[in-house]
């Protein structure tokens, strides 16, 4: 089991370090960390998937399209999907048992809306890895309401116990600094 479980992560790695989107192995591998942060216990199946979870964005012949859906929580969703998609060829390929391939696809696939504990561990480690890697990135190309409302998206998947994490993440730039300041405002006043 350990030979197919290294490599998946290989493979993972190696697709994700080709990706345009410069943040792409930071945040996989960050969301790594804030999975064993939040779980230290976390199996196999959960760190493929947090590893994994965005794959289909370094693939651009297979990534979805955010223009092609009717909406952000649409395209997210296909997003999930095509990435469980993906992850699931590779774990074919690397011959995973079939228990944690499967739960890896699950986890993926739902990554974006949780929906049971370990579904929502990962939402959570993927979230919190968007506050401390991806939100500086976000914000560089799309500007400060983009990244407030895509943030505010972010804010809002987290549950109050997990939304204390924030507090203690911080940018060299102050303007981030004031964005994330101005997201937990916002979002503990729609909590309301």
């Amino acid at each position: 089991m350990y030979k197919s479980i290294h490599c998946v992560n290989d493979m993972i790695r190696e697709i994700i370090a080709g990706s345009l989107v410069p943040e792409d192995p930071l945040h996989a591998e960050n969301t790594v960390q804030w999975l064993l942060k939040l779980d230290s216990h976390a199996d196999d199946s959960l760190k493929i998937a947090a590893l994994g979870h965005d794959i289909e964005r370094a693939l651009e012949d297979r990534r979805v399209r955010k223009a092609d859906f009717p909406d952000f929580d649409t395209f997210k969703a296909a997003h999930a999907r095509n990435s469980a998609a993906i992850l699931g060829e590779i774990m074919l390929k690397c011959a995973v048992d079939s228990s944690v391939a499967h739960e890896v696809h699950r986890l993926v696939a739902l990554h974006e809306t949780g929906g049971d504990a370990r579904s929502d561990l990962l939402n959570h480690a993927d979230s919190l890895s968007y506050f401390e890697v991806n939100l500086p990135f976000y914000y560089q190309r799309n500007g400060w309401e983009r990244t407030l409302r895509r943030s505010l998206w972010g804010y809002a998947r987290l549950s109050p116990e997990i939304r204390e994490y924030l507090r203690d993440i911080s940018y060299p730039e102050k303007v981030l600094n004031d964005l994330l300041q101005e997201v937990l405002r916002t979002g503990r006043m729609r909590q309301k």
